[in-house]
């Protein structure tokens, strides 16, 4: 019977750990939604990636198997194994092939870094509105602690190319505090503790720290950005598919830093008008304080909004605290 050659079976063996590799490179279940308008970008580099990798894996593993069947030790068989010293051929192949696999592969990041906007993150003021929104009526705080930088941010996601040197339709100021995350939309006042963006929209998210260095991370959106204090940063991505995601500091900020979470809620463009219309009736009068510690208001601030429950007048009000 003739043996079959070594190259025929390369061949084969070649092909079907092609075949095999692609298979799970694009259909395995390691990701979330795709949510964003750049996250197919991101999952198509990453499943190149784990393509590569299970082919390694395969080809490497394969061959121990081989090796440890074939050249296992037989009984009553004490003699030496050949002696094979070096191979030139085998070192330059086996170094080659990396190196062409490591330059593809960073080749193609940057084409992605391109897409998603990393190579323009600048290029519109960073606003200095913010808020700072904590739950409880005993919390003051104001609109804008001064600690805000007004600078435009220069490090981050920005425009893609193909909406260079526009301005985006949503823009959301976001405030990363020990341990939460504070959005502000300075074109209408309205401030939340979670991130509400219409679908298909242009959004551009300018980051701060008030604390320490958080990271801005929506896995769905395959985005992460850190936000720095004193340094302004930016986000800028388009949200594909309505729903809630959550969004995560994904850098260690403190004790409390696993529970610093909150979510981004994307609308049709019809709810996202009706949630902004409804929280900037909602906040009208809340320009300047979010919240008033009762222990700073005098006797008759404090009892100001109940003076029509007691069937008094203000001027009575005003007059017993005085008399008082």
């Amino acid at each position: 019977m003739q043996q079959i050659p070594v190259s025929l079976w390369t061949l084969v063996a070649g092909i079907a750990v092609t075949a095999i590799s692609i298979w799970i490179g694009y259909n395995h279940t390691l990701l979330p939604v795709e949510a964003s308008l750049q996250a197919p970008l991101v999952d198509g580099f990453f499943n190149v990636m784990f393509t590569i990798a299970i082919a390694l894996f395969l080809v490497v593993e394969g061959t121990i198997v081989i090796f440890l069947i074939k050249y296992r030790h037989r009984p009553g068989d004490d003699t030496d194994g050949v002696p094979v010293e070096g191979n030139v051929p085998l070192e330059i192949f086996w170094t080659a092939i990396p190196t062409l696999i490591v330059l593809g592969l960073g080749i193609y990041s940057v084409d992605v870094f391109n897409q998603m906007g990393g190579f323009e993150p600048a290029g519109h003021p960073h606003s200095a509105a913010h808020v700072a929104h904590m739950s409880g009526s005993a919390i003051a705080a104001t609109l804008d602690d001064g600690s805000t930088p007004t600078t435009a941010p220069v490090i981050g996601i920005g425009a893609s190319p193909q909406t260079l040197n526009k301005p985006a339709d949503l823009v959301v100021n976001v405030k990363g505090i020990q341990f939460a995350w504070l959005f502000d939309y300075p074109d209408s006042g309205v401030s939340s503790g979670e991130l509400h963006i219409p679908v298909g929209a242009d959004v551009q998210l300018n980051l701060s720290a008030q604390d320490v260095i958080h990271s801005f991370w929506v896995p769905q959106f395959r985005l992460k950005q850190d936000a720095l204090p004193g340094i302004p940063t930016e986000l800028r991505f388009v949200a594909t598919k309505p729903g809630t995601y959550p969004v995560v500091c994904a850098e260690l900020c403190g004790g409390y830093h696993g529970s610093m979470r909150t979510q981004v809620v994307v609308h049709t463009p019809e709810e996202f008008d009706s949630w902004l219309s409804e929280n900037q009736i909602a906040q009208k009068d809340l320009h300047q304080t979010v919240a008033v510690k009762p222990a700073n208001l005098s006797t008759s601030e404090f009892l100001a909004p109940h003076v029509h429950n007691m069937g008094v007048s203000a001027e009575t009000i005003e007059s017993l605290v005085i008399g008082h």
